[in-house]
């Protein structure tokens, strides 16, 4: 017997994005313990998707919601810290492990992917804490942003996604 809550799917944005963070945190673990260059690009290359898809929906659904709502120079960092990790994803998905600074660009954006995961969700004051205290619904953001990332999903399977576009530059 399925029970009415099993049935309903977690909508609050800052969950969602949250559960992006795990998913890019466990990548990285993998990457880091795997061996060989087949599976250290498979790794790579799936940690590239799911950060340029969540930088997508961050910079198309979530931050823009936020715009006035909260720290304005927090919601400015972000916007530059994806950036700087949409260069890194962007080398390392057009170079190979056999590329002698592969693994450091790998271990850097990793890094950097940690110190925004930081702010945006487990430093005192965060963005989310801060979304959470704002008049934002986040059901319903939580809503348009599955809805964009099943898209990207199914674009990333089909053709794959073009290269990580900056925002800041």
């Amino acid at each position: 017997m399925t029970t009415q809550a099993s049935e309903q799917r977690d909508t609050d944005a800052t969950h969602i994005l949250s559960s992006d963070h795990r998913t890019v945190e466990d990548l990285f673990e993998k990457y880091e313990n795997a061996s060989g260059t087949d599976r250290k690009r498979e790794i790579a290359e799936k940690i590239c998707t799911e950060l340029k898809i969540h930088a997508q929906i961050e910079e198309e659904i979530f931050y823009p919601a936020l715009e006035g709502k909260i720290d304005q120079d927090l919601l400015k960092e972000a916007y530059v810290e994806h950036d700087g990790a949409k260069v890194l994803i962007n080398q390392i998905a057009e170079g190979g492990p056999d590329e002698e600074f592969y693994d450091a660009r790998v271990t850097v954006l990793k890094e950097q992917i940690e110190h925004h995961v930081e702010e945006e969700e487990k430093q005192r004051d965060n963005m989310f804490q801060q979304a959470r205290a704002a008049d934002v619904d986040l059901h319903a953001l939580g809503e348009k942003l599955i809805t964009r990332k099943e898209e990207l999903k199914a674009q990333a399977e089909k053709q794959g996604l073009p290269r990580a576009e900056l925002t800041t530059a």
